[in-house]
């Protein structure tokens, strides 16, 4: 039984709280060197599909989100524009702020954990909803 009770509070003993934004750091690293070399513009490469467009055939708020991630590590960032200028112009800055942020403040030994608020769901739900519609519509 004592080892049971050794086990239960190893388990649940605090971990660093950089650990998760490292490894998420680690992770994206990771799928970036893949796609680095797996140009998704050309058929046939291993990369997933969107399943709303898999399901639908619609573009959502974050389809050509890969294609628009490998032309900006090639430096094209016409071409990225066109991708998804949305997620480009909007998605990319908040994602790298709240991502830099939960990294900075885990390495400070303080754990982060972002209070967008009911004001600030409804802003990114709108403007995703009102993208997707632009993007299907508009063609």
């Amino acid at each position: 039984m004592s080892q049971v009770r050794s086990l239960v509070s190893r388990i649940r003993r605090p971990r660093h709280p950089a650990l998760l934004p490292l490894a998420a750091l680690a992770a994206g690293a990771a799928g970036s060197v893949y796609l680095w070399h797996t140009d998704p513009h050309q058929p046939g490469q291993f990369l997933p599909r969107c399943p709303v467009n898999w399901l639908t055939g619609l573009l959502c708020p974050a389809c050509g989100g890969t294609r628009m991630a490998y032309d900006l590590m090639h430096g094209d960032v016409g071409a990225a524009f066109q991708d998804n200028a949305a997620l480009l112009l909007l998605g990319v800055p908040f994602g790298a702020y709240l991502g830099g942020r939960w990294l900075v403040e885990g390495l400070r030994g303080r754990r982060y954990r972002p209070a967008i608020g009911r004001l600030g769901v409804a802003v990114i739900v709108g403007t995703a909803a009102v993208w997707m519609v632009v993007r299907n519509v508009a063609g």
